[in-house]
């Protein structure tokens, strides 16, 4: 077999454990003093690296994300890190709070307006300005946005999240602590959990699989769905750090190989409902797998018996039931169908037109047309 020739970027340093975040604040100030720090709506969850930051002589200005960044909310921060001085940005959070904090040390020094930068509603021009220093630290195990180089930013005026992308958006330090994680409550572990094992089966399948995301994406496809499934039955250390594990996999492996339809159509759908981004990949994955098996054929067609072999192991069920005994496992666990999220039958025609002009759906293994993409959203309604 001969290998093809591949590139793969990541984040300048990644620490990954139980307990890593212990010695976070040193670490960031090794980048600046002056730090913004990006925190979700709950600013007390940040008390604790608040005060080791202070502790280590920092100047801290807190950035709340109440909810998944828009455009206005990317602008404030880009001003409260300019009014701040802000050296370095660091943000503690879910995947929507990583993403606003990658944006904001992005935007930070850059002289165009941010809708510039962004793709399918902008011009998707790189920044003309290398980002301040970011620092991630996720508290969910679902996006890897710790090690991406894009952040997912909502348009209401065109009812769409798109991507703000750089190579240099790429964290320099990504520090995935599992305990961060602990205790989560269950919905949110179980949509962060089903968006972690989606972003290792998309790459996994995608136009540009390459030998390295396929060795990270062979190993935490299996692991990541043994480890949800036991999630949902309750709270154990090894189970998170697995996840941790499996989402950190899944951040690596979709900067480097990209995605498929299930983002493809999930971008278009978060920015009709703001519907929490998992929660809607998890409903469409099984739908999708089972629209690109039906022209799948050659090595896509082994690694897609492959996944319903790994799902129909975690669920206990034949191979040809796995995708959907996956999708009636989730709604069982509590995942919502399209329509509880705000799709609506009169919404599938512009939603599957705006998902094929998606940066994601141009990794997509097979190639789908409007009308395939409208049966797997009345699939998953």
């Amino acid at each position: 077999m001969t290998l093809p020739n591949f590139g793969f970027l990541t984040a300048g340093d990644i620490r990954f454990g139980r307990g890593a975040a212990q010695d976070a604040a040193g670490a960031v100030l090794g980048y600046g003093r002056n730090v913004l720090l990006v925190v979700g709506g709950n600013a007390d969850r940040s008390t604790w690296l608040r005060t080791a930051l202070g502790q280590a002589g920092a100047g801290v200005t807190l950035f709340s994300c109440r909810s998944e960044p828009d455009v206005a909310l990317i602008e404030q921060g880009v001003a409260a890190a300019r009014a701040a001085k802000a050296q370095v940005v660091v943000a503690l959070g879910g995947g929507a709070v990583i993403d606003a904090g990658k944006a904001i040390a992005a935007l930070v020094p850059a002289t165009r307006p941010l809708v510039d930068h962004l793709e399918v509603v902008g011009q998707g021009l790189p920044l003309d300005h290398a980002p301040l220093p970011f620092v991630a630290l996720p508290t969910t195990a679902g996006t890897g946005a710790e090690v991406t180089k894009n952040a997912v930013i909502g348009v209401p005026t065109a009812g769409r999240k798109v991507s703000l992308r750089d190579n240099r958006m790429l964290a320099d330090l990504a520090i995935i602590d599992p305990a961060l994680t602990d205790d989560a409550p269950c919905l949110v572990t179980l949509a962060s959990g089903l968006d972690a094992i989606t972003q290792v089966i998309e790459p996994y399948i995608c136009r540009k699989a390459n030998p390295l995301t396929d060795a990270l994406c062979r190993d935490a496809i299996p692991r990541g769905l043994v480890a949800l499934k036991a999630l949902m039955q309750g709270e154990t250390p090894n189970a998170r750090d697995e996840m941790a594990w499996v989402s950190l996999c899944g951040g690596l492996a979709l900067a480097n190989a990209g995605l498929g339809a299930v983002h493809g159509l999930a971008g278009p759908i978060g920015g009709l409902t703001g519907a929490p981004h998992g929660a809607v990949c998890g409903r469409l994955l099984p739908f999708v797998l089972q629209r690109n098996a039906q022209g799948a054929t050659g090595e896509l067609a082994t690694r897609l018996a492959e996944i319903r072999g790994w799902i129909a192991q975690a669920f206990e069920c034949a191979p040809d039931e796995a995708t959907q005994a996956l999708a009636d496992w989730s709604a069982r666990s509590g995942l919502p169908g399209l329509a509880e999220m705000g799709v609506h039958s009169g919404d599938y025609a512009t939603l599957a037109e705006a998902a094929l002009a998606a940066s994601s759906m141009k990794g997509n293994p097979v190639e789908l047309s409007q009308a395939d993409l409208i049966a797997v959203l009345e699939q998953a309604a």
